[in-house]
């Protein structure tokens, strides 16, 4: 995914998309926060801090149209809220998203970034003849700073 605005601006445009200064800030938000996972309100609340005159309605709109070109992604971590993340891989590459380890202690999300499931996805494949595209894995327990307790 890209670092600047610049880069941002290209990639709307190789995406069909005008480009404004709302979904430019959006995805400059969610790329300066890697390994956090916000919901419409706090990616709102960024964004207002620069753009004081910027609506929720406008964040949530653009939310959406992120999301469904895969620029973003759109996370359900059990908690009650959606969540998004900016897509590292970008469109072309949408299939092995990094997973999520949730401390049932503390709520901290923390990215956990190996694909050990690929061995597995094969042999499914080999073995049943399915084609997996995508998965999401959500695992629970303790971090390490709330064991310490």
């Amino acid at each position: 995914m890209p670092e600047s605005g610049e880069q941002f601006k290209n990639l709307l445009r190789q995406n069909g998309l005008k480009v404004t200064t709302q979904r430019v800030a959006i995805l400059e938000v969610l790329n300066n926060r890697p390994g956090k996972h916000l919901t419409a309100e706090e990616i709102y609340d960024y964004v207002k801090k620069k753009y004081p005159d910027i609506g929720i309605a406008t964040v949530y709109r653009t939310i959406q149209v992120l999301s469904e070109l895969s620029l973003i992604d759109k996370l359900n971590l059990d908690d009650g809220y959606v969540r998004y993340e900016i897509n590292k891989k970008g469109k072309e590459d949408t299939c092995h998203h990094h997973h999520h380890l949730i401390c049932l202690e503390c709520g901290n999300i923390y990215a956990f970034q190996d694909d050990l499931l690929e061995a597995l996805e094969k042999r499914i494949a080999d073995t049943m003849g399915f084609e997996v595209a995508n998965h999401e894995v959500k695992l629970y327990g303790r971090c390490k700073k709330c064991r310490g307790k």
